[in-house]
């Protein structure tokens, strides 16, 4: 299993849960259908896109991908999409 470092919010966040201070709470049917619309229009792939890059870069997000246990255009999808919704700096 990957070790990922945690900032102090997200450390104080999994002491949290992993001191059974969390409960799980079942959602309604209206707020799952809600997730649901969100999910698929989330993922929902109609457009496709052409680039060019060095094949040193592309072996390393091959590399990358399988350490993720996923296929690389998905990886590449996902990074992306974090860019373009500001999760990640740029």
């Amino acid at each position: 299993m990957k070790k990922y470092k945690l900032d102090k919010e997200e450390q104080d966040i999994l002491d949290s849960i992993e001191q059974g201070e969390w409960k799980a709470v079942k959602p309604t049917k209206r707020e799952l259908a809600h997730y649901a619309v969100i999910a698929r229009n989330t993922l929902k792939k109609d457009q496709r896109m052409n680039i060019r890059i060095s094949k040193a870069d592309l072996n390393r997000i091959k590399v990358r991908a399988a350490e993720e246990g996923i296929p690389y255009q998905t990886l590449v999808a996902s990074i992306i999409h974090k860019y373009v919704s500001h999760a990640i700096a740029a």
